[in-house]
Formats: structure tokens, sequence, C-alpha cells
């Protein structure tokens, strides 16, 4: 990274009279990833990780990002000008507290205001009112500086069928309307790009394998303004949103329409989603109403037409990714192959199947040290060449008519030392006891995650990050409310309900040395009700192997060795009626009793 967009951003900050400028790691939507156009953060910090925020002084400069990307991030900005802060470490300040101590009397504090939330601006006003300072949120700095700023594109939308979406538009839109009548709400802003594309049963691709639709929805009592490119959308998408009482606005008018919501109207929003200059434009007399998008539990708690599309998607996933499996353990050492070309060879596979329309997220491909970076991306200048030895982390996933998944194989590539087989090991029996676990309908991620990670934190180690996360229908990979993690989240706590998906991803990580990650989706059933209540399980719907070349049988109990047994079992019986006669005899070996 060139240190002089530092200089070039402080100039401006001078003239701007700002002295710390905070850049994170969002579009106008609060996404997760984002498009080209937003990364402002990796323009000026030279990390190039899905997740973290900078702050820029006049006197030093630093990066925050978490668990996931510290390997990374540290190498990324060496020289750059950055420090690194390792979000959630000992002694290691949040961005609010490092400013908070930082900022001088009288100092201006500035951020555009439209990739920041409304609670996140909220603090920062905080700490500017303590020291009698200011904000300044008009502008977006980069602007001036990232000359060659790439455009803002508005790609093709249209509906996702029926025989897709297990329930109809106008239905979702009077849910959502039961919800604001409970809050008293005549208005209900929407932000969230996965919450509005589940909403109106519409499927884009405004981001990079997230197939949404950059928007704004504003629902009424009876009718709704969707700010959106009009251009874009296909016939289909305008009918169903005339016969839904949906008005078509352009993308940038969502800040004067809010401007124009009468006095004393309440309205329903998110401040952790939705931007400062949205709520910053409202009437002072309107009353907020700031809770979670009533949508985002609905599109969590999939339908039964969701839920057997997703099996179908599994069922594909699981035929390519298997037949992937066996292809890198047969011929790796016998042609060339490196973690790029693995990568891409995995992606012609998921590409032959019925459906499928995009990967879920960029694959992760890591050869031995490089798995160890959990969220590595492999370069084709770079890329480490596979050898017959060691261990190859993949964790990709796909997009299909029926669905999104997400899958993480450690492959044994040659021989491992014994204390690789046993890290291998454990994460397997973590992987085993979360998917296999019984509870009493009320608990939450936080409840269930020690039975994923005690085995792993039994051996002194952990893997700094959640556990799993909720997976969209054709929709985000990542989706809340549903997590497991072991530290409370504001807004991850909601019990498990039937019907949600969750990923089920242990790992230990060792830096420089190697990455070992095992991750299967499970959908939350209902168990037996009795006496003590409603107790509830998971079901696995993940169907490729777990290389067993890495297991050693000595760590593993009669338990745990029953349900590797029973899950292979049931691998076996979904993917073999895909396979060829000579995959079939690999896949009895694969997935063979232990």
């Amino acid at each position: 990274m060139d240190s002089k967009r530092i200089t070039a951003l402080r100039a401006i900050m001078k003239r701007e009279g700002i002295d710390y400028y905070y850049i994170p790691t969002a579009d106008f939507h609060e996404s997760e990833y984002v498009v080209e156009y937003f990364k402002s953060r990796k323009f000026i910090t030279g990390f190039t990780g899905s997740a973290g925020v900078a702050v820029i002084g006049q006197e030093e400069a630093w990066l925050w990002t978490d668990g996931r990307y510290f390997i990374q991030a540290a190498a990324q900005i060496e020289g750059s000008g950055f420090g690194l802060m390792k979000m959630g470490q000992e002694g290691v300040p949040t961005v609010m507290q490092y400013l908070g101590e930082k900022l001088q009397e009288g100092q201006c504090i500035g951020f555009d205001a439209r990739v920041v939330n409304t609670n996140d601006a909220k603090e920062f006003a905080k700490i500017a009112a303590k020291k009698h300072g200011s904000l300044k949120t008009d502008k977006d700095l980069l602007d001036e500086v990232w000359t060659d700023r790439p455009a803002l594109v508005h790609q093709p939308a249209d509906v996702l069928k029926d025989e897709f979406n297990g329930e109809a538009t106008a239905s979702k839109l009077a849910r959502v309307r039961e919800q604001m009548e409970k809050e008293e709400a005549q208005y209900h802003i929407i932000s969230t790009l996965d919450d509005i594309a589940w909403i109106l049963n519409v499927r884009g691709n405004d981001i990079p394998h997230v197939p949404v639709v950059l928007s704004f929805l504003v629902i009424g009592k009876e009718d709704a303004m969707w700010f959106v490119e009009e251009n874009a959308l296909s016939d289909a998408v305008k009918e169903m949103a005339a016969e839904c009482g949906i008005t078509i606005r352009p993308y940038e008018d969502v800040y004067a329409y809010a401007a124009t919501i009468p006095e004393h109207s309440t309205v329903l929003l998110d401040k952790r989603k939705v931007n400062y200059r949205i709520t910053n434009a409202l009437s002072e007399t309107v009353h907020i109403v700031s809770k979670a998008n009533p949508s985002q539990l609905m599109k969590a708690i999939k339908n039964e037409i969701e839920l057997e599309n997703t099996r179908k998607a599994h069922l594909l996933d699981g035929i390519a990714v298997t037949k992937f499996m066996y292809w890198l353990k047969k011929n790796v050492g016998k042609i060339p192959m490196d973690e790029v070309s693995v990568s891409d060879y995995l992606q012609s596979l998921r590409e032959q199947m019925e459906g499928y329309r995009d990967i879920s997220f960029d694959t992760i491909a890591g050869y031995n040290a490089n798995a160890a970076m959990m969220h590595y991306k492999a370069e084709p200048d770079t890329a480490a060449k596979l050898e017959p030895q060691g261990m190859l982390l993949v964790d990709s996933g796909g997009h299909y008519d029926t669905g999104t998944t997400d899958i993480t194989r450690t492959f044994v590539l040659g021989p491992i030392s014994d204390i690789q087989k046993k890290h291998f090991t454990m994460v397997v029996k973590s992987n085993l006891n979360l998917a296999n676990v019984k509870f009493l309908y009320g608990c939450n991620g936080i409840s269930l995650d020690v039975i994923c990670r005690e085995p792993i934190w039994k051996e002194n180690l952990d893997y700094q990050c959640g556990t799993g996360h909720g997976v969209g229908y054709l929709l985000n990979v990542h989706e809340g409310p549903n997590s497991f993690r072991w530290q409370y989240r504001p807004g991850f706590d909601n019990p498990f309900e039937a019907g949600m998906i969750t990923t089920d991803e242990p790992g230990i990580y060792l830096q420089d040395q190697y990455g070992i990650r095992t991750e299967n989706e499970l959908i939350c059933v209902k168990g037996e009700k009795n006496q003590y209540g409603q107790f509830m399980g998971f079901e696995n719907i993940t169907y490729v192997p777990i290389d067993l070349d890495g297991i050693d049988k000595q760590y593993l109990n009669a338990e745990d060795v029953k349900q590797l047994n029973d899950y292979h079992k049931m691998v076996y019986e979904k993917i073999s009626p895909y396979m060829t006669s000579e995959e079939n005899e690999w896949l009895k070996e694969y997935t063979r009793a232990i």
C-alpha cells in the first residue's frame, strides 16, 4: 500500500478541519461484503480482509480487525503507516475507547454518514460532545484521494419463482405490517439488502456472490416505497411491485424521502443497520422504534419449501465436493496443482450441477501454513504448490436455484505428524458434539457453543471466532440472528427455532504451521416433547466425507466413533448413486466404519 495515500488524506482532513477520520468496511446498507466502490478501508490500508475499520489521525493511523484476520492483516499493513489493533484481545481498546482517549478539546471526528450506522454515529457524537468537539459527516473524503475509484454498478434483478420461495411477497408484507402494528409504527425503513430481497422475493447480483439488489425499502401501512435502480429490474419485478402496491423510486432519493416523513410519525427501523444520513434526515419529532427488522427472524426460520429445496442444494453440492475430494487425493503429486488451480477445479465441478448460479463466497484454499489464516485468499502469483504431504483446507460454497451452501473440509494430502492427527481428530470430535446435541427449547448459540468448543479448550487451544453462523436461502451465506458463539453479542441471543440453518465449524489454527476446520450445516428440528418441555436437535445436511486419513481413533470415545460412522453411512447413501463405479470404490473406503 502506498503511504502517499495517507499523506493525501491527511491534507484533506486538515483542510476540512477534521482531526480523526473513520473508515469502516461498509456500504450504505451495513453489508458484510461490499463491491469495489465501497472498499475504502482496503484502499487506504492495503488490508484485503472482509472485516475491519481504520482510524486516521494527523500523527498516527490504526486498523482494527478480528481474530480471523490477525495474521493476514499484520502481513498486509507492514510498512503502510498503519498499526494493528487486535479486536477482543486484552488491553486493546475499541475504536470508541481509542477516540475517547485521543480526541482533544474542541477537535473534530469525520466520517461519511452514509456508511456509518446510526448507533455508531451517536457514539461518535457523544465522544465529540464530551470534548466540546464536533462531527463532520457530509463528505466522503476518499473521493478526492481515490482518483480511479470503480463506478457503482447496478446488476439485473429478477423475481424468485414461487416454487423456490415458499411464500408470496404479499404475504410477507402482511406479516411485516402485523409487527409494525404491534409497535404502532406507520413506517418501517429497511436498508439491509438480504431483508429486502427476502421480503420482495427478488434476487440480483449487486454484490459479488451475494444475490441482492442495492436498494432501500420503506413500508407504510397500506403501500411501500422501493428506492432502487429501475433500469436494472426485469418486467416481472416491476409487475410484482405494482401488484403489491410498491412504488419504485430512484436509489438516491431515499434521503430526500426520509425528510418528508410526517412529523410525529412513529418509524420502525434498526439503528444498528440504517445509516446515519437517513435517520439524521428525519424530523426531530419523529419517534424511532429501534429494533431488529421483523423480517430478520422470519427469513431465518425457513419454510418447508425452503428446507426441502436446501436439502436438494446440499445434495448437488455434496456431489461436487465429493468428486473434488476423489480427484484431489488421487492426483496430488501426479499433476501440477496449486491453491488457485484446485479452487478453479472445484468451481468447475459445481458449475456442472443443475441449477447452479454462482459460488456463495470467494473460495478459501489454504495449504499447510496458509490455512492458519482463517480467511486466507490465494493469488495466482503467490499460490502455494500442493505436494503429497501435509493438509489443504478448503472453505467453499455455492448458490443454486434451490439454496445456498457453505462447507469446509481439511484434506490430508500425505504424511502428517501425530500432533496434526490429534488436532484433526479434536476438530472432528468438536463438530460431531454439536451436530448430535439434544437441548430444551430456549437455548441459544451461547448456551450451545461450549459443547462444540470443549474438546479444543481441553487442549488449551481456541479458534478465536464464532463456531457457526446462520445461512440464507439463496441469499447471504452469513445471516443472523442464529449463531454459535460463547461470548454475548447484541442481536444474536434469539433461541434456536425449528427451521433455522446454522453452520457447525470448529477449527484449530497454529500460526506459521497449519489450520484445520470441519464445517457442516445443520437444520434445527423439533424432538420429543414431554413433561420437561420441547426438546430440540439438529439435522445434518452436508453430505461430504470427513477425511479419515486425519483421524487418530485413540482420541475418540465409543459415542464419537458411532456418530462419525453414522454420518459417513448417510453420506454414502446420499452420494453414491451419483458417482462412477471407480469413484464409488474410493467412496466406500472413505466412508467406511472405523
